[in-house]
């Protein structure tokens, strides 16, 4: 069991239900079948970001979160070009941009992207068919002005 598998059934636990102390995460994540000592399971919170509140540990809303700027702005700064490989994207960027491309993109959370991938300047995108993926890339050619 890999630490990303435990720190997602963690994510999916505290959104499901009030959890209030680490002992109630430990026996909630036992019942997955996940096992985790009580450092690996702080170690987990402080990496995920997670808050001890009134009713239990949860992630920080997105107003708390730091504003970063808007996916428009983000793809018409970083985005050189948008390939298509039946229901994958590949996105070019400059040098060092992919990641910031890729979070926006997260963050918007289109209906037509499964997932994304970045590398240092590319992000591969997953689209759920080949369909979606062309009409997709459209939508991303609109930045590129």
């Amino acid at each position: 069991m890999n630490k990303s598998y435990r720190q997602g059934q963690i994510l999916q636990l505290v959104r499901s239900r009030s959890l209030r102390t680490q002992e109630e995460l430990a026996r909630a994540l036992r019942a997955v079948g996940v096992r985790a000592t009580q450092v690996t399971l702080s170690r987990d919170i402080r990496e995920l970001g997670l808050l001890k509140t009134a009713e239990g540990y949860a992630r920080p809303t997105e107003s708390a979160a730091p504003a970063g700027p808007d996916l428009a702005t983000v793809l018409r700064e970083f985005l050189l070009d948008v390939r298509v490989a039946q229901n994958l994207l590949v996105l070019l960027t400059p040098p060092a941009h992919a990641s910031s491309v890729a979070e926006a993109l997260d963050q918007a959370a289109w209906p037509e992207i499964t997932g994304t991938v970045a590398g240092d300047n590319t992000v591969l995108v997953i689209a759920p068919t080949a369909k979606k993926a062309t009409s997709l890339r459209e939508k991303l050619m609109r930045f590129l002005g």
